[in-house]
């Protein structure tokens, strides 16, 4: 079928290059010149405005926004006033699902649908597919099937779960239609708080591993900091790129995110080109946003999104602030850090 993609970044020119492979007739439009002209020589028709983007499809039209979620309003705003009724456009990004809903709505009036899509797959959907999930009205996700079928990673991407007969389901080959405006991006935005946990557990853990030979250091004496009992039982040079990868066979801990964790530490043991300033795009805080509404514990995921705020300096005063309250009242000292150990 035919479909623009608007947004032709880390994933949209990806999802032309997938939806080509597949037969799909794809309309390519950014606001980056270059990005068009690379689309456009790979056999992607290209478009330099939102109106020539809309002259192109074939009505019904389909037009896929791929952009970060801050520019959602304003691409929504350039181009709903030149569709017509029974046109759909697409959000793929990383929405707030409120937004979604509100959306839908005001475009509902007119006749023109709204799907959200949280899409789950990275740089490497290409290869690998993408894992999406869907909200809005059936009839717009009916029709866009033959889409959702090409970018999905289809049946073969896992062992089918014991007891499942029949025809593949669209969740076995890939994509869900979770339910009405919203619920696409409300199943991803839970999706990526699950993320945070997940790979802030795995950090936390090759942490420990990491420091697991601190009792073959020396360690100065001193009324501020607490003595290692035991030193003999921390002497253990354990190596982060070969634990990785043992755990990728055969352990109920491995996964795509460990995959990637393995190739990281083999390829740099030291981990010398990141500096441990981990951002967070929206979705962690959304998840405690719904979780607090709904009165739902989630204390792992809040735990990871506390953490990636730590990692950009955004309780330096917290800690300034402790560090005061123990100097005031018992006069304790800071103890300057020790930034001599790194990942082995």
């Amino acid at each position: 079928m035919q479909i623009a993609m608007v947004g032709l970044g880390r994933m949209g020119a990806n999802m032309v290059r997938r939806l080509r492979l597949a037969g799909h007739e794809c309309v390519a439009y950014d606001v980056n010149e270059a990005a068009v002209k690379a689309m456009v020589a790979e056999g992607a028709r290209g478009a330099d405005t939102p109106q020539a983007v809309v002259a192109a499809l074939t009505a019904p039209r389909h037009i896929w926004l791929m952009v970060p979620a801050a520019f959602v309003a304003d691409t929504v705003a350039a181009f709903e006033p030149l569709l017509s009724r029974g046109d759909t456009l697409i959000d793929g990004g990383n929405s707030w699902y409120r937004d979604d809903v509100d959306r839908s709505g005001l475009l509902a009036a007119k006749g023109i649908s709204y799907v959200d899509v949280g899409t789950s797959g990275g740089v490497l959907g290409l290869e690998r597919g993408y894992c999406l999930m869907v909200g809005g009205p059936d009839k717009a996700v009916q029709q866009l099937a033959p889409v959702f079928d090409a970018l999905a990673p289809g049946v073969d991407a896992a062992a089918r779960t014991k007891g499942r007969g029949g025809s593949a389901a669209t969740e076995e080959r890939g994509w869900l239609h979770c339910g009405p405006s919203g619920a696409g991006h409300f199943v991803k935005m839970v999706h990526n708080g699950i993320e945070y946990g997940l790979m802030a557990s795995y950090a936390e853990g090759l942490n420990v591993l990491a420091n697991a030979n601190i009792g073959s250091e020396e360690h100065a004496k001193d009324a501020e900091t607490a003595p290692l009992a035991n030193p003999e039982y921390y002497r253990y040079d354990i190596d982060l790129a070969a634990v990785s990868e043992l755990w990728r066979r055969g352990s109920v801990v491995s996964s795509w995110l460990l995959d990637l964790t393995a190739q990281a530490l083999h390829a740099d043991p030291q981990l010398s080109q990141f500096q441990g300033r981990v951002s967070d795009s929206g979705e962690g805080r959304w998840t405690i946003h719904a979780a607090i509404d709904e009165g739902v514990p989630v204390p792992t995921l809040a735990s990871s999104l506390w953490d990636r705020f730590y990692s950009r300096d955004r309780g330096d005063v917290a800690h300034r602030i402790l560090s005061a309250m123990r100097s005031g009242f018992g006069g304790h000292r800071e103890v300057v850090a020790d930034t001599t150990r790194a990942t082995k």
